[in-house]
């Protein structure tokens, strides 16, 4: 296993084990996210760069404008539900009382 596999590996890992155990706040959830796309993209980068075709250059910024949009979603998401319930912690949302 190399050393760049094992390192991208372990910080996806890291993102989803902060998604499961710290899921507090909305905005520690969405940065766990983010850890997680950021991870992939440099992952992805890496690929398309090793395997030196032309067609798999533009994988990475398809990668990256699906997580802005994510990033971009999560964040008007947080400001909905803080302005109607009056905090971010994801304990006090329940999709039952919508």
């Amino acid at each position: 296993m190399s050393s760049s596999f094992f390192t991208f590996t372990s910080a996806f890992t890291l993102g989803i084990m902060g998604l499961m155990l710290h899921r507090v706040h909305f905005l520690s959830a969405l940065l766990c996210l983010e850890g997680m796309m950021l991870s992939l993209f440099i992952a992805i980068s890496l690929w398309s760069m090793k395997t030196g075709t032309g067609s798999y250059f533009s994988i990475p910024m398809f990668l990256l404008t699906f997580s802005a949009c994510e990033a971009g979603v999560g964040l008007a998401l947080m400001v909905a539900t803080t302005r109607t319930h009056g905090t971010d912690h994801l304990k006090n949302l329940n999709l039952l009382q919508c």
